[in-house]
């Protein structure tokens, strides 16, 4: 989940959530306002389109989240962010017409939205400001041209073949019917950092918001093509495979000083905390890194570490499959999963390892056979 989110709805069963900087997005507006000496009225009616359009971009993300849900796939949140919104669907599936379909699904809403209001304007007798981005006038019918226009160029941009837009994921998709599904990303995702470069020299000669929407474009079509590679890397391994072997573990009632010598006598950064600090003991939380250097700096070295650690999600099995696992580490947003055997703590999965692993695997060392269940 993206930090610093307020929940302010919920549509079917997923949560609607607001980051902190959008306030932000409604202060410049007002502040713009201001500064051209315009009225309050027209301050409000600036903030009232912005709300609209981005309802807009929040029924966009519902087409994709309700489209996922025919396949089976969850929407953990929708988020909404100054540069628009962000649908955490809990995987992307691998099947090219389930991408496809998922990837339309939220252009489509806004050609249906943009199609109602230009309906609407042709019986009402004029289609004026359709095509014209500006904030609106007074005027009813310039207000909803506006809308219109802010839906078109939505579809617009969305749809160019580039990661994280929807275009990029109906390339993926297109192009996986010929090849397989990481070439594919790969192909995709090149094609993505082309359109970045381009982008970032409009950016130079003409818009610098450009040179920011090409950065942004840049690095998230390098993750997109990161994670397919992970994906497929880790496929058919067993978690097993991937776990630390040799850690430490915390009792509840150690200090947060212990938890800091054991954090500088190695390289181990979350701990498992057990009832009496021993690997047969019950689990009753993992305290992080980050944690406790934030718990260190408000409550002192003498703190019981049980004050600091959070709950621990879920506990994997030596034999389930590694990327089952690892889409219930995203989900939990917990950076350490603890592995058991019976009762008794075996291992640890954390990133550290992983991309020490997903390293490995583009060498010529070969990996670990999967261990039967």
């Amino acid at each position: 989940m993206l930090g610093g989110s307020v929940t302010i709805a919920r549509v079917a069963g997923i949560p609607i959530r607001v980051h902190w900087t959008f306030a932000l997005l409604l202060v410049w507006i007002v502040a713009m306002e201001a500064r051209g000496n315009g009225s309050v009225a027209s301050a409000a009616l600036s903030t009232l389109f912005v709300l609209v359009v981005f309802l807009c971009v929040t029924l966009h993300e519902l087409g994709h989240a309700l489209a996922a849900k025919v396949y089976g796939v969850r929407t953990r949140s929708i988020t909404l962010l100054p540069i628009g919104g962000v649908a955490a669907l809990e995987r992307i599936p691998e099947k090219p017409a389930q991408e496809l379909v998922i990837a339309v699904a939220g252009p489509l809403v806004n050609v249906a939205i943009a199609g109602a209001l230009i309906a609407g304007l042709l019986i009402r007798g004029g289609l004026d400001g359709v095509m014209t981005l500006h904030v609106p006038g007074a005027d009813v019918g310039t207000f909803l041209a506006s809308v219109a226009a802010v839906n078109i160029w939505l579809v617009l941009f969305n749809m160019i073949p580039a990661f994280p837009m929807d275009g990029g994921r109906v390339l993926r998709a297109l192009l996986a019917t010929v090849v397989d599904y990481a070439h594919a990303t790969r192909v995709a995702a090149l094609i993505g950092q082309g359109v970045a470069f381009l982008m970032a020299l409009g950016g130079i000669f003409s818009n610098p918001i450009l040179l920011l929407i090409a950065l942004f474009v840049w690095i998230a079509a390098t993750a997109e093509s990161q994670a397919t590679q992970a994906r497929f890397a880790f496929r058919g391994l067993r978690v097993s495979a991937a776990m630390v072997r040799e850690f430490r573990v915390l009792a509840r009632d150690h200090t947060l000083r212990d938890a800091a010598d054991l954090l500088l006598a190695g390289s181990q950064q979350d701990f498992p905390v057990t009832d009496d600090g021993s690997l047969e003991g019950e689990l009753v939380g993992v305290l992080t890194r980050d944690a406790l250097i934030a718990a260190l700096a408000a409550r002192g070295p003498d703190t019981p570490v049980a004050s600091a650690m959070r709950p621990c999600p879920f506990v994997a099995r030596e034999d389930e499959p590694l990327q089952g696992v690892l889409d219930r580490m995203r989900a939990s947003g917990c950076p350490l999963v603890p592995v058991a055997r019976e009762e008794a703590l075996v291992g640890l999965v954390t990133p550290d390892n992983l991309s020490e692993l997903l390293l490995l695997s583009g060498t010529n060392w070969k990996r670990p056979r999967p261990q039967a269940p």
